[in-house]
C-alpha cells in the first residue's frame, strides 16, 4: 500500500501536467500513488495522464468536489492536493511524510510555492507571492493525513477558490498547520490583469459562503489585498523593485475590484 496519494486535479490541462507529472517521477521517495481527477477535459490532458497512471477518473463539477472525490479513491495514508501547473522540487513528499511521523497533533503541512511564468504580468505575481511568502493569510495547507481530511468532511464543495483555506483553517481549530522549506513551482503561464480580476470575480461569488462558515470578517488581510502587512513591512524590496512593483498594484487593483464584484453579486444577488 502507497505511503500517500497524490491527487491531481485537471481541465484541459496537456501544456502543464506532463511537467508535473515528471516531476513526481523525480521525487526521493517513491511509495505513493498518482490519481488524477478530470473534468471533461478536450485535449490531450487523459492521454498523458494514463502515460504516468492507471488512476485517472473524471469528476466535476468544480475542484473541490474533484479533489474530495480523489480522496474516496486514495489508497495512501497521507494524500496531497495538487493543480495541474505546479511542479514540486524532488524532497517534498519525503519531507512532508517524515513531519507526519514525527508530529502527533499534525493536522496538516504548508508547502510554501515559488510562481514563474511567460510574460511581465507573470513576473509580478511571482513578486507578489515572494512578497507574502510565510503569511497566514496567504499560504494554504495542501498535505493532509487521510483520516484527519475523512473526520473534516473534506473540501467544501459549495466554496470555488476559498476552499484552500476553508479546509485548514477547520483543521487548525484542533490540530496544529505547520510547514516545510521545500518549494512547490507554480507556472503562472501568460496572465493580464482582466484574465485575473475574471478569475477573482468568480472566486468572489462564494467567498461569503467561507467567511460565514469560519466567521470572518468580509474586510480583512486575507480578502483586501493592500491590507497584507508585508507589502508595508518589506517596503524597502518594493522600492528596489519599481516595475514589479507597479505591476503588482496593478494586478491586485484589478483583482479586487473583481473579487469585490463578485462577492457583492454572490452576497446580495445584485
Amino acid at each position: 500500500m502507497p505511503d500517500i496519494s497524490v491527487i491531481i486535479t485537471t481541465k484541459n490541462s496537456g501544456k502543464t501536467l506532463d511537467a508535473l507529472l515528471v516531476s513526481l517521477d523525480k521525487q526521493s521517495m517513491h511509495n505513493f500513488e498518482v490519481i488524477v481527477i478530470d473534468n471533461n477535459s478536450t485535449d490531450n490532458t487523459i492521454r498523458i495522464a494514463r502515460m504516468y497512471t492507471k488512476n485517472v477518473f473524471d469528476k466535476g463539477p468544480e475542484r473541490s468536489a474533484q479533489r474530495n472525490y480523489g480522496a474516496s479513491k486514495a489508497s495512501g495514508n497521507y494524500l496531497l492536493f495538487l493543480d495541474s501547473d505546479m511542479t514540486l522540487s524532488e524532497n517534498v513528499l519525503l519531507k512532508c511524510k517524515k513531519l507526519f511521523e514525527n508530529k502527533r497533533d499534525l493536522g496538516g503541512i504548508i508547502i510554501p510555492e515559488k510562481s514563474f511564468g511567460a510574460n511581465y504580468w507573470a513576473k509580478c505575481k511571482a513578486f507578489e507571492r515572494e512578497i507574502n511568502e510565510g503569511q497566514a493569510y496567504f499560504e494554504a495547507a495542501r498535505f493532509f493525513s487521510k483520516k484527519i481530511f475523512n473526520q473534516y468532511d473534506g473540501y467544501s464543495t459549495n466554496i470555488t477558490g476559498p476552499e484552500d483555506w476553508d479546509l485548514p483553517k477547520r483543521i487548525s481549530k484542533k490540530y496544529k498547520i505547520e510547514r516545510i522549506s521545500n518549494y512547490i513551482y507554480h507556472n503562472e503561464g501568460s496572465p493580464t490583469p482582466w484574465k485575473l480580476m475574471k478569475r477573482k470575480y468568480y472566486y468572489g461569488l462564494t467567498a461569503h459562503e467561507y467567511l460565514k462558515k469560519n466567521n470572518e470578517p468580509a474586510i480583512s488581510a486575507q480578502t483586501v489585498y493592500f491590507l497584507r502587512p508585508a507589502f508595508y513591512l518589506q517596503w524597502k524590496k518594493l522600492l528596489r523593485n519599481p516595475g514589479l512593483t507597479l505591476g503588482m498594484v496593478t494586478l491586485l487593483v484589478f483583482e479586487t475590484i473583481g473579487g469585490g464584484y463578485g462577492y457583492i453579486r454572490g452576497r446580495f444577488g445584485i
